[in-house]
């Protein structure tokens, strides 16, 4: 608990000297186009919204910030119904695949591109083509062998029985548009509620309403949907009233918000867990027991508490508890002692102050990145935790961790976000992070049992066999402790109260600036 106070501390003062720069510099880049006072005297209808990831691309079928669909641009043919847990329509109406290879979806008649051009089944055959041919983990995911359009109908055979081939369409990488525009990087152009106007790459997004919007046409004008990825910084727009909507605002700010008048707080439990990615093609982290200690070091209850404080709960595994596939775990040792053990068990001793073996010194590098930040000051708990009993980890801060852990093996573990059940099932995320092909298989993981659970999940259509199965493979996980779990956090949005109408805090964190966002 000390340690972590500590980092705190350092935290406030370095923020108390930057802050007031870095907003100054973010929100001068904002142009002419925020506004903050009550709109309804007759000029435009305008909301500015905050979020905490800048991306460069607007590419929806290669964004893995999915700013296209959350920013209200593009849409998917289905999309999570988060009460119940199931997909429902949205660009499509309706499907039936019984044998789980043949699928037939019918789509909605009465959506036009934002170009006018109509979405029909040759449209939408061509955008979901280039989605599995530009991402190859769209094509691992969605097992496509060949598409039929036929009017506003689909016909689509998956290469193997896929009983969850129409919940993979929820993913935001696989957003229709229209692909014979010329600059999808930059100016994709969708179905959705708003019509990107200027995209300054790192920066913002100027957006108009789509009056030809199939679902009816937003009662907003325009939106900007801008970056920023210090929190403090985000708290301190809102605060100053540049900014309507703030997306995770800096929590040690959040007392400060709520005694201002009219703000609003929100905090809701969403499908997210904060986790320690391990590297297994390290040959430390080969070891289980390596990987145990590492597990064993996370003081989950004082990260909650003092870093988040106690907005998130303590991660035993990837699901939050209250999923039905979430199982129940046996406790296991923790602190320094079990991690002591779990080294002398590896063949490590303490040596002058030095966990070691052969001679040589275990030795970490954890990646972090700052755009959450609650990462960066895990990442230094550990550091300090880890250096008690003589391992001296090397904090590596990355930019796009995406990108950075694909690419790149110099590192052993990482502090990763990652939302595990967005669908409304767990096998989203056990087929993305645990099966060879993929793709956020970071700790590079190819355990041939947890394979065989993953692929027998994928052909199993019924809901309480899928469960177990899911459990079966999240049981493994822990028990091999391919990854560890810190926390579930809650997504915090703060938002004026007075001028922001309809907004909804989504557990999927998908759908953010819809038609139903207004004005008061």
């Amino acid at each position: 608990m000390n340690t972590i106070k500590l980092f705190l501390n350092k935290k406030s003062h370095i923020l108390s000297l930057l802050t007031l720069f870095t907003v100054i510099g973010i929100l001068g880049g904002c142009g002419d186009s925020t506004s903050s006072s009550n709109e309804g005297d007759g000029e435009d209808k305008h909301l500015h919204f905050l979020y905490n990831f800048s991306t460069n691309s607007l590419d929806p079928h290669v964004d893995t910030s999915y700013v296209p669909l959350r920013a209200g641009i593009t849409e998917t043919l289905v999309r999570l119904d988060e009460e119940n847990l199931t997909v429902e329509p949205w660009l499509a109406e309706d499907w039936e695949g019984e044998d789980g290879v043949n699928w037939i979806i019918h789509l909605r008649e009465d959506v036009t591109f934002h170009n006018g051009t109509e979405m029909d089944a040759e449209a939408v055959k061509a955008s979901l083509e280039r989605a599995i041919t530009e991402n190859i983990a769209m094509d691992n995911a969605l097992k496509i062998d060949q598409i039929e359009a036929d009017g506003h109908t689909l016909e689509i055979t998956t290469s193997e029985p896929f009983p969850e081939f129409i919940s993979e369409l929820v993913n935001p990488n696989v957003a229709i548009i229209d692909v014979t525009e010329d600059d999808i990087l930059n100016r994709p152009i969708g179905t959705g509620p708003f019509v990107l106007d200027t995209f300054v790459q790192g920066s913002r997004l100027d957006l108009t309403r789509y009056d030809d919007y199939w679902d009816g046409a937003s009662n907003l004008d325009s939106v900007t949907f801008s970056f920023n990825e210090d929190a403090n910084a985000r708290s301190l727009a809102l605060r100053s009233g540049e900014v309507d909507i703030v997306y995770r605002p800096e929590v040690e700010s959040l007392d400060t918000l709520r005694e201002i008048d009219g703000l609003q707080v929100e905090s809701t439990a969403t499908f997210r867990v904060h986790q320690m990615t391990m590297n297994m093609q390290r040959e430390n982290l080969q070891d289980v027991n390596v990987r145990r200690a590492i597990d064993a070091l996370i003081d989950r209850e004082d990260i909650v508490d003092s870093i988040l404080l106690g907005h998130g709960e303590v991660a035993v595994g990837p699901f939050l508890p209250s999923l039905p596939f979430a199982p129940t775990y046996e406790e296991q040792p923790t602190g320094s002692d079990a991690a002591v053990a779990y080294l002398e068990e590896a063949g490590y001793t303490l040596e002058d102050g030095t966990m070691q073996k052969d001679g040589e010194p275990l030795t970490l590098t954890l990646l972090t990145y700052p755009s959450r930040a609650d990462l960066p000051l895990i990442a230094q708990v550990f550091q300090s935790d880890a250096k008690q009993i003589g391992i001296e980890v090397e904090i590596k801060q990355i930019d796009i961790p995406e990108e950075y852990m694909a690419s790149n093996r110099d590192w052993d573990i990482a502090t990763y976000s990652n939302l595990t059940a967005p669908r409304g099932d767990a096998g989203y995320y056990l087929n993305a992070t645990y099966h060879p092909t993929g793709a956020l298989n970071f700790s590079g993981a190819e355990e041939v049992e947890l394979t065989e659970i993953i692929d027998e999940l994928n052909q199993t259509v019924d809901y309480d066999e899928r469960a177990i199965l899911a459990e079966e493979a999240a049981e493994y996980v822990h028990e091999n402790v391919i990854n560890s779990f810190v926390l579930h956090p809650s997504t915090i949005v703060a938002y004026n109260e007075n001028k922001v109408d309809n907004w909804v805090t989504t557990r999927s964190e998908y759908y953010m600036i819809t038609n139903q966002l207004d004005v008061k």
